[in-house]
């Protein structure tokens, strides 16, 4: 096992017609990490874009999945056998519906919530013991459909925030890597 090193997974949907909906928070946040180490993705046999690197100074793998959302599981249970990564250092940055729009959430385990890939990689990887970086999009407005919801785009208001948040997204999951789930969640749950 490699014990000191993090697989950190953005979930999106692939291709340009996705790149703004709320549902590819996930691959948002990921490309900002990507930033941060200085590298550029890379097609790895696990049907996933990777970039490796150091995060915060510690070893990390970034992945994107080039699946879509619900089939996320099988590049994760690949990603996570070839370089040997313990579930408990698997981050998961997602949406999360149940948050207001800009807040983020930690957590480690728990349920899918109604979440596609969340579902696919729980039974994937035989385990839901993963790391959460839980982005908020908030709920849809009136009687729209959730599944509609989060395969639109961000609207005009929450772009105007949206590359904070996505920051602070980002500074959570190095939080998490560097200071543990404790840390991070008294610092991020606060704001």
């Amino acid at each position: 096992m490699s014990a000191d090193l993090w697989l950190v997974v953005g979930l999106g949907n692939p291709g340009p017609s996705y790149a703004g909906n709320r549902h590819n928070a996930g691959f948002m946040v990921l490309d900002t990490l990507a930033a941060r180490i200085g590298g550029r993705f890379k097609a790895h046999k696990s049907r996933a874009e990777v970039v490796e690197g150091r995060l915060a100074g510690a070893r990390a793998v970034l992945a994107k999945p080039r699946t879509y959302m619900n089939e996320s599981g099988g590049p994760v249970k690949g990603l996570q056998d070839f370089y040997k990564v313990p579930l408990e250092r698997v981050i998961v940055i997602h949406d999360e519906l149940d948050i207001p729009y800009g807040a983020v959430r930690l957590k480690q385990g728990g349920g899918d919530n109604g979440h596609n890939g969340l579902r696919s990689i729980t039974k994937s990887v035989s385990g839901k013991d993963y790391m959460r970086v839980r982005f908020g999009v908030g709920r849809p407005p009136g009687r729209m459909d959730a599944a509609a919801y989060v395969l639109k785009d961000f609207s005009a208001t929450e772009r105007k925030e949206l590359d904070l948040n996505v920051e602070r997204a980002a500074d959570a999951v190095e939080v998490l890597v560097t200071d543990g789930l404790a840390v991070a969640q008294n610092t991020f749950h606060a704001t």
